[in-house]
């Protein structure tokens, strides 16, 4: 009796994973692949298949213009394939002379360079673009709990004590970056281990400068997740009337939502620069289960933190996308930027080569980050 409860409990954990992933990749991958779509579709562009999934159809349909709308059962992605296209990875294309007339008008490749990097580049586009919507809807329509970026304790032996911290200290900018509450304050600091702050604080009535440096501390969240963040060792009280709920109007919603894209962008960079550079572990980078892990712990906190959560996600495929590497939207950018400066593309040779060298590329990628999932699995 036991064994089949327990058997349950795993059923019921695995699930409560599976439905927020399930959610969060397919609204993620379904814009994604909606840019290409489009842009394509604007360009005279054939579409035969718009897939959410891959490998065998669970269900779809076939639209006015002939496309196979289709949902697959791989959830792992995505794609659209082209009238053209030898494979849904778009790495290689079916001879013109195999088509018919009308056909070879509405391909992908008879399109100018200037028309393909267009529907290429829609991808990571349209993630940007779903980011900043949803981030805007949280900003004005659900707000955020705020509080000053006020110290009320600060804790002895630690970076704010001895860079000269004192209780009552109210701060006003960190880098010359103005913040306006304690959790934008949390987030630098939490960002920046071992790294010089100069911090500009209202003390008195009067400002002071001091320069800390965040220690690289371990800590555990509530999701007993292992995190390695920078701490000064300063604390907000949280008194109920300590704290407010901010709504924003949909202008000011907006430019928080482009700010937020930005620091997502901007951290993301800076921590591969310090994987490249030592200064970080790589053990952070994660996969598809590390995603439904995150996923899973941040829908207990409600509807409006998975759709956060889904913003952020889409902001890292997006960027993740236009890198250079030929596989990904980046890598074939990067062959029509060649192809415009030449004057004609690279030969078939060279792109087989570029992809077959991309290909291998993200195998190891995901090879490494499922790896890291499956160190730090906590599903059970």
């Amino acid at each position: 009796m036991d064994t089949i409860i327990n058997l349950a409990g795993i059923g019921d954990s695995v699930l409560g994973y599976l439905v927020p992933f399930l959610f969060v990749l397919t609204l993620v991958v379904f814009f994604h692949e909606l840019g290409h779509f489009l842009v394509a579709r604007w360009c005279g562009i054939g579409v035969k298949v718009f897939s959410i999934g891959f490998g065998p159809e669970i269900f779809g349909f076939n639209d006015r213009h002939g496309t196979r709308w289709r949902l697959s059962w791989i959830p792992l992605g995505g794609y659209v394939k082209f009238i053209d296209d030898d494979n849904v990875a778009s790495a290689g294309q079916k001879s013109l002379d195999s088509l018919s007339p009308e056909d070879c008008a509405r391909s992908f490749q008879a399109k100018p360079v200037s028309a393909r990097a267009a529907v290429v580049a829609a991808g990571p586009i349209a993630n940007f673009i779903l980011a900043i919507v949803i981030f805007t809807a949280i900003f004005s329509l659900f707000g955020e709990r705020v509080t000053a970026a006020k110290v009320d304790v600060v804790n002895p032996g630690t970076a704010a004590a001895r860079a000269g911290f004192v209780a009552g200290d109210t701060v006003i900018s960190i880098d010359g970056q103005k913040i306006e509450s304690f959790g934008e304050m949390q987030r630098i600091v939490g960002t920046s281990p071992d790294r010089d702050l100069h911090f500009v604080v209202e003390r008195g009535g009067k400002t002071v400068e001091i320069v800390a440096t965040p220690e690289r501390k371990e800590i555990t969240d509530r999701f007993g997740n292992t995190l390695r963040i920078g701490l000064l060792g300063i604390q907000r009280t949280a008194a109920p009337d300590n704290w407010t709920l901010q709504r924003h109007d949909p202008i000011t919603a907006f430019g928080m939502a482009v700010k937020e894209c930005y620091f997502v962008v901007t951290r993301s960079l800076g921590y591969l620069y310090d994987v490249v550079t030592g200064r970080e572990a790589a053990d952070q980078l994660g996969g598809p289960i590390r995603i439904a892990q995150v996923s899973g712990q941040v829908a207990t906190a409600g509807f409006v933190a998975l759709l956060n959560l889904a913003a952020i996600i889409s902001v890292s495929i997006g960027l993740l996308n236009l890198f250079p590497i030929p596989m990904l939207d980046g890598g074939h950018l990067l062959f029509y930027g060649i192809e415009g400066l030449r004057g004609r593309p690279l030969s078939e040779y060279s792109q087989e080569i570029g992809f077959r060298i991309g290909l291998a590329f993200v195998l190891m990628l995901m090879v490494f980050a499922t790896w890291n999932d499956l160190i730090h699995l906590k599903f059970l």
